[in-house]
């Protein structure tokens, strides 16, 4: 997130299809946020010109494929009223940590946000960075009049998965082999089963 985050995802339209679809996950309303909180030593900014290879450095690190500035450009051009800071990131004395996109498709209802490639430097796992960064797309998507929240990830990815439930993402059930694979993963995760109703 192929581009999310995987994480974040991709989007159809833009992408070659999948022998297999990622899982999908819906936030239905915007209501009732939680605070974005961000570690101790860290700062939230928006994307600034020349920030395109640390992206790509930190999206090709976290979700492994084969992003380049040219790239990136490419998929800046084609969002729908893209907004410096609808690509956040998160900064660490001066060094590009960890990222997050408030996505807008065109092909998307237009109240409709998608949470888009977020990655986190591996060092810096593990200190509630990705959780702020989604959070601040949350907040974002709300900032932009949107009602709800989208994205797209992969079975493998459970701790991107458990962060997303516990922030109020619920599975979508848009492919055949959708409930199967989220009945895996919720029991992986010790899960209750009832959010796929």
């Amino acid at each position: 997130m192929r581009g999310q985050a995987r994480a974040g995802g991709g989007a159809q339209g833009h992408l070659p299809p999948a022998a297999v679809p990622q899982l999908e996950m819906a936030r239905e309303s915007l209501v009732g946020l939680p605070e974005m909180v961000l570690p101790a030593g860290y700062l939230l900014r928006g994307y600034r010109p020349g920030d395109e290879q640390a992206w790509c450095g930190l999206v090709n690190e976290g979700i492994p494929g084969d992003w380049t500035p040219e790239r990136l450009r490419a998929e800046v051009a084609r969002a729908h009223r893209f907004q410096p800071q609808d690509l956040l990131f998160g900064e660490r004395a001066g060094e590009l940590v960890g990222t997050a996109w408030a996505l807008r498709w065109w092909e998307q209802p237009e109240e409709v946000g998608y949470l888009h490639m977020v990655a986190v430097a591996r060092r810096r796992q593990g200190r509630g960075l990705g959780r702020a960064l989604t959070v601040a797309v949350l907040h974002r998507f709300r900032e932009m009049g949107l009602e709800r929240a989208i994205l797209r990830t992969d079975d493998f990815r459970l701790p991107a998965i458990a962060l997303y439930l516990s922030l109020g993402f619920r599975p979508v059930l848009s492919h055949e082999s959708h409930r199967a694979r989220w009945q895996a993963v919720l029991r992986t995760l010790g899960e209750d089963e009832e959010v796929l109703r």
